[in-house]
């Protein structure tokens, strides 16, 4: 699977105590809103959190970034001080946080001149006979019908708005990530596809939303067999879409992303209904 170039270079030979003497490589590390890609996702994911749940909260974003691939395997998350600044929460809460998926394996500390925390953690295999235990037909529709008023709205507003070459530019490299992904690395391209979308559109809060109905929707699709003949079905639809967002047709945008949307709700119906 291909690797956006906005987040740098893939760390290479690095032992998690910074051995002396080892060749310094460089790191790739995310920061959000300093590259197209989070600008609008990963500022949206790493907004502040609310007061009374803080600690919760903070292990929410950082792991809902994570999951969705926002920061990869083997990047190095954002420093303390600035995750501290952008969730307004102390930094022993952060510390707190980042200890907690730490012990659960989700990330861990490197020393050295290019140490930090870096993410560990790698999708789980799909199972096609993994059970939903205390999923109903009734949360199923609710995440269906909430990811179609988003993602088609969403569509036709970035098929509308005036965007320049270089976000489009980026739309299209994300479709590509998502076209060449193995099995394993799907998922998360997928996300990252229709993350780019609600960028275009330039609303923070539809951005937000837009992640946390895929985290919901990326936790029902992992319990069903991912297909190469739908994986090659979706990807015709994501270039779709593409065009006519590119094409600034928005009635075309729409209809493209209401097939799509049907196509996934059909597959989730078929094996969990």
């Amino acid at each position: 699977m291909h690797r956006s170039s906005a987040l740098g270079t893939k760390a290479a030979g690095r032992s998690e105590s910074g051995t002396a003497g080892a060749r310094q490589q460089p790191v790739r590390t995310a920061t959000p809103g300093g590259t197209l890609e989070s600008v609008d996702a990963m500022a949206a994911i790493f907004r502040p959190v609310r007061a009374g749940n803080t600690f919760e909260e903070t292990v929410e974003r950082v792991l809902t970034a994570v999951k969705l691939g926002l920061v990869d395997d083997q990047e190095r998350l954002p420093t303390e001080r600035e995750l501290a600044a952008r969730l307004e929460v102390s930094r022993t809460t952060l510390r707190e946080a980042i200890r907690s998926l730490r012990e659960a394996g989700y990330v861990e500390s490197r020393r050295g001149r290019n140490g930090g925390t870096f993410v560990t953690y790698r999708p789980r295999e799909s199972h096609a006979t993994a059970s939903l235990d205390g999923i109903h037909g009734a949360q199923l529709n609710d995440t269906l019908i909430f990811r179609e008023t988003l993602e088609i709205g969403a569509a036709s507003i970035a098929a509308r708005s005036v965007r320049s070459e270089r976000e489009l530019g980026h739309l299209q490299q994300c479709l590509e990530m998502a076209a060449s992904a193995d099995l394993d690395g799907y998922r998360r391209a997928d996300s990252r596809l229709h993350l780019s979308l609600a960028q275009l559109t330039g609303s923070p809060s539809l951005v937000a939303a837009t992640a946390d109905v895929r985290m919901r929707l990326n936790s029902l699709l992992d319990s069903i067999p991912l297909l190469e003949r739908n994986i090659r079905h979706s990807n015709d639809q994501h270039s779709e879409i593409v065009k006519a967002v590119t094409a600034r047709d928005p009635e075309r945008a729409r209809r493209a992303m209401a097939d799509h949307l049907e196509g996934t709700a059909s597959l989730l119906r078929g094996f969990l209904a």
